[in-house]
């Protein structure tokens, strides 16, 4: 849980998972990306979420499709999901690190 302080009485709550579920859906959002991959022998997670000291440090493991510019796909994720957990959070984003995990290839056409 990560605590975001506020004016006035009582406490704000974020858990890690609410973090995970912005930065996956913002990802997946981007043109390019077919899907969330994994990490380790977690595979269904495509979303790491680390605290440090300076805000928040997150991994995300896509799957983009056959045929796009891996390192253009790479950093819209990186300032998609930058920008959308900051902006929705009020928290810092110190990194966004992209794995790619899978190139997916279009279906043939029949």
């Amino acid at each position: 849980m990560i605590e975001i302080k506020t004016e006035g009485s009582g406490k704000v709550l974020i858990s890690n998972e609410i973090l995970a579920v912005i930065a996956g859906k913002s990802a997946r959002e981007v043109e390019g990306v077919a899907g969330l991959g994994g990490f380790g022998r977690n595979k269904k997670k495509g979303v790491g979420v680390q605290l440090t000291e300076n805000g928040v440090r997150l991994a995300v493991a896509i799957n983009v499709k056959m045929g796009v510019k891996l390192h253009e796909v790479s950093k819209a994720v990186q300032s998609l999901v930058k920008t959308d957990v900051e902006t929705m959070t009020g928290l810092e984003v110190t990194e966004v690190n992209v794995r790619i995990s899978a190139v997916i290839p279009e279906r043939a056409r029949g």
